[in-house]
Order: C-alpha cells, then structure tokens, then sequence
C-alpha cells in the first residue's frame, strides 16, 4: 500500500484531476479497511483503548466512538 500512496502523490501535478481522485478516494477506503483491522486486532491482543487511540493520535473517546461499537 505504500507504493499506492506514493504512487498518487506523484502524480499530484500529472495526469487527469478526476482519475486522481477516484484513486484517491480508492486508496482512502483501503487505509479505513487496514485501519479498522489493526485496531480490531490491538483490542483482541489485550491493547487498551488509551493505547489504541495513542497509537491514531486520537483521544481515547473517539478512537472508543468510531471503532468500539462493531
């Protein structure tokens, strides 16, 4: 993935505006997957939500409010 996003930010002055996007919008929707999967993953293995949102740079109420209800 981090190809990818290299990729796209490459091409930030080429190629066409609205392809660009898409791919955007593209590799934004598999970083939410991998990041959804890894904090599923932190909380499994015993991590607490004060170190999961540590790790987002979030506060420990919002990592609990967009991940602790799935």
């Amino acid at each position: 993935m981090t190809n990818d996003i290299r990729t796209a930010l490459g091409a930030v002055d080429g190629g066409e505006p609205l392809a660009q996007l898409r791919e955007i919008a593209r590799l934004r929707a598999e970083l939410a997957r991998v990041e959804e999967a890894q904090v599923r993953r932190a909380r499994l293995t015993g991590h607490s939500w004060v170190a999961v949102a540590d790790a987002l740079g979030v506060s420990k109420q919002a990592a609990h409010k967009k991940y602790g209800r799935r």
